[in-house]
């Protein structure tokens, strides 16, 4: 972990833009320290998008858009990690998006999302590779 998922509204932006918001937020969720420790594992990071192609946004005006980001992190960390993580993805959100902000109704959004690892089930060999480079 940490899982990223992008869902935003099909009129927001093309997949270039996005995927270049993609790689910019697995960065930001890679660079996060705290005691001089990474937070997340590096072979833990995924970001990914969900283009929605139907939606209907407050009072359905055609030019409205959408980006909500779900952080989904496992348990144990620090109260200021997460809220240092949070401050720096929505910051990168929004600065991704100023210039849609400028000209339509946009709404963007990140939420956290902390679980328990006795819930989860994985099989995963990428920290090992990482390691072994």
């Amino acid at each position: 972990m940490p899982h990223l998922t992008l869902e935003y509204s099909a009129n927001l932006a093309g997949k270039e833009s996005i995927g270049q918001l993609c790689h910019a937020l697995a960065r930001c969720l890679d660079a996060q320290r705290e005691n001089e420790q990474r937070v997340y594992p590096l072979g833990g990071i995924r970001v990914r998008a969900l283009r929605c192609e139907q939606y209907c946004i407050a009072d359905g005006r055609a030019d409205a858009a959408f980006l909500h980001a779900n952080l989904k992190i496992g348990a144990g960390r620090s109260e200021a990690a997460k809220k240092a993580t949070g401050d720096a993805l929505f910051a990168l959100i929004k600065q991704h998006f100023a210039t849609e902000f400028a000209q339509k109704g946009l709404a963007l959004s990140l939420e956290i999302n902390e679980f328990s690892e006795a819930g989860t089930w994985k099989h995963n060999n990428l920290h090992a590779r990482l390691k072994a480079e």
